[in-house]
């Protein structure tokens, strides 16, 4: 997608802005509160108005990735190597090994076992593949990402505890001793995650030229949709610790926020969520909500002077904000609204980090399913992830 067209995805996402709040202005200047018609218009621009923003984020990322390609790809990769290693994958998901020649065979042998199956696609199938998972996973474009190439976890250091205030003293004097400071250390171990996808030897056919895409999407979307659910409420155990699992490891209980209300929340208890997070977060903080939490705060007004208080971006440029902090959506924050539950955070996601192998393996199972006239692939990738600033977060929990 051209640069062109995404502006104009802009300029169209800006008009849908300004029906929306022409929409909540008449409300509002009626001092009454959105007719059942006028939320239901609401929504519906809201909504295609969100369908513009993915779409907008996408190409984005996609026009930038085209502008890397040739810098991301290794001198030994460039021009005819890379077509030629893209062929002999494609050669190889049609009709497995026994299809390979000698030299497509030596271009994607890998690992100890070369004859057990395991191989290593094209590198640019591989970038391909994690570009892809960053769309499905909207913390991945947030949080610190780490590729772990040369060992096997990664330290995180942190500062347990911190010196005191520094003293008044004489020209003279050194102030008094302080022996408070405490570095520790925390692991990211990367874990292995699977998945496999069977397909029938007729649709591989149909397919011909395009089947490593067909399964390039489907381990695309079981990845994403799992690393989607760890980074939110994995427990940290043979996986991610999660942002609304309450940990000492991760974000303590003391980072919580009553929401005002036990079935959802109030623009008072988002106000105390925001200035819960220090200042010096404001810049990166982002909101992270469930569609349906979006849907019950976009009607909430202030108590004084009745103003909603989400404010769509009119300029092209300019993201929605809640109490002027743009707000990220993912299907997988919990968003069931009752006493002591969470319901969203706000937080500088930076300070979530990601650490993750890139040596991906795609396993052919040839006669596994040969009764059923199907080709299974196994995909694996090892990953790993957790908060590691507990002060950079603020979780919102519904009052008890």
């Amino acid at each position: 997608m051209t640069a062109l067209k995404i502006r104009e995805l802009k300029a169209k996402r800006a008009q849908l802005g300004h029906e929306a709040t022409a929409i909540m202005q008449e409300a509002t200047d009626a001092n009454r509160a959105m007719t059942p018609e006028e939320e239901t218009k609401f929504d519906k621009v809201m909504d295609e108005r969100d369908k513009l923003d993915a779409t907008i984020a996408r190409a984005e990322r996609l026009l930038d990735d085209e502008r890397n390609t040739i810098d991301d790809i290794p001198d030994d990769r460039r021009g005819g190597g890379e077509e030629a290693a893209r062929a002999a994958l494609r050669t190889y998901v049609l009709g497995g090994r026994g299809a390979l020649t000698p030299e497509q065979a030596r271009a994607l042998n890998a690992g100890n076992d070369p004859e057990g199956g395991y191989l290593l696609p094209p590198m640019q199938w591989i970038k391909e593949l994690i570009k892809a998972v960053d769309d499905a996973v909207p913390l991945r474009g947030l949080a610190t990402v780490h590729q772990l190439t040369a060992t096997d976890s990664l330290g995180v250091p942190t500062l347990d505890t911190d010196l005191g205030d520094a003293e008044w003293t004489s020209e003279i004097g050194t102030g008094s001793q302080d022996d408070a400071l405490r570095v520790g250390k925390r692991e990211l171990s990367p874990n292995p995650i699977a998945k496999r996808v069977k397909i029938s030897r007729k649709l591989l056919r149909l397919t011909s030229g395009n089947a490593e895409d067909l399964v390039r999407e489907r381990l695309t979307y079981k990845f994403g949709v799992t690393q989607e659910k760890a980074f939110m409420t994995g427990d940290g155990n043979k996986k991610p610790l999660g942002l609304f699992t309450a940990s000492d490891d991760g974000i303590p209980t003391s980072r919580d926020v009553n929401s005002g209300s036990a079935t959802g929340f109030t623009g008072n208890g988002l106000i105390d969520a925001k200035y819960t997070l220090k200042a010096a977060y404001w810049p990166r903080a982002r909101w992270l909500f469930h569609r349906d939490a979006l849907k019950v705060i976009r009607k909430l007004k202030t108590t004084t002077d009745e103003q909603y208080i989400w404010q769509p971006g009119l300029a092209a440029d300019r993201p929605d904000t809640i109490l002027d902090v743009p707000y990220v959506v993912s299907e997988f924050v919990p968003n069931t609204f009752t006493d002591g539950l969470y319901g969203g955070m706000i937080a500088d996601f930076k300070n979530y980090w990601i650490a993750e192998s890139l040596s991906l393996e795609i396993q052919r199972l040839v006669e596994l399913y040969a009764e059923t006239n199907q080709v299974g692939f196994i995909g694996r990738q090892e990953l790993d992830g957790m908060p590691v600033l507990a002060e950079a977060f603020v979780r919102i929990k519904c009052a008890t």
